[in-house]
Formats: C-alpha cells, sequence, structure tokens
C-alpha cells in the first residue's frame, strides 16, 4: 500500500519548493546561532544586572547624541532578536531565551515589571542560573 501526499501539499512543494529551503535552511541556521549566542548572552551578564542598585542606568548620560546613537543601535538589534524569537516559538531554536535577550535590550513602559515577572518564574531563573554555574558565574541577584 503507496501513502500518497494530498495533494495541496504537492501543489504547495511545486510551487514554493525554493521558499521552504530558505524557510528551512534559516531555522537551522536561527537555532545554531542561538544555541551558541543566547548562553554567551546570558553568562556575560552581570549577576546583579536586574538589581535596584544597579548603576549602568546612568550611561552616557553627560553625552545625549552618543546616548541616542547607543540606544537606536540597542533597540534595533532588540526588536531583531524579538522577531526572530517569536519565529523560534515554531521553529527550531530557543525561542524564549532569545525572546528574554530581546527584552533585555529593548526600552519600552513597563519593561522592568515585565522582566521581574518572567524572571521570577522558578523554571526560568533555575535554567538561567544553571547555565551560569556550569561557566563559573554568580547567580543572577535582585
Amino acid at each position: 500500500m503507496e501513502l500518497a501526499l494530498p495533494e495541496v501539499v504537492v501543489d504547495i512543494w511545486s510551487r514554493y519548493q525554493q521558499e521552504v529551503w530558505v524557510l528551512g535552511i534559516a531555522s537551522a541556521a536561527m537555532l545554531v546561532i542561538s544555541a551558541m549566542v543566547i548562553p554567551y548572552l546570558i553568562v556575560r551578564l552581570p549577576a546583579d544586572f536586574y538589581a535596584e542598585s544597579n548603576g549602568r542606568r546612568r550611561l552616557f548620560e553627560q553625552r545625549p547624541v552618543l546616548r541616542a546613537v547607543f540606544l537606536a543601535v540597542k533597540n534595533t538589534i532588540g526588536g531583531f532578536l524579538l522577531v526572530a524569537g517569536i519565529m523560534m516559538l515554531v521553529l527550531p531554536g530557543q525561542g524564549i531565551l532569545t525572546i528574554l535577550a530581546a527584552l533585555a535590550l529593548l526600552d519600552f513602559p513597563g519593561k522592568r515589571n515585565l522582566e521581574m515577572r518572567i524572571l521570577h518564574r522558578p523554571t526560568i531563573l533555575k535554567s538561567i542560573n544553571w547555565v551560569r554555574r556550569r561557566a563559573g558565574r554568580e547567580p543572577l541577584s535582585f
């Protein structure tokens, strides 16, 4: 008994074969890149990054033009990571961790509350601190 693909699937494959291959290659690339970059970023993050007393918030305070350029670049990268993370929820890749990295970069109202709600989930905090512990870094402190 031969298993036949539905005619619709065969039609879509024949019409969009090149696009399906490109999407497949892009998915594999996102999987590999996110598997390398996201743990690296988690490890590089200072343990007190999310602490209230963190003094990094005054970065570029005396240079408004440099601050504007920095924020534009940071938000552009964050936007790209957010889109990639959402795509990785249905494609291969570390979608949730990529979205968390994007949230760390983007600036929007209510960002800190959202980050704290996400980071205080036991499974997420445990995963992040596991990666940090394996790299010999301190766990995140709040």
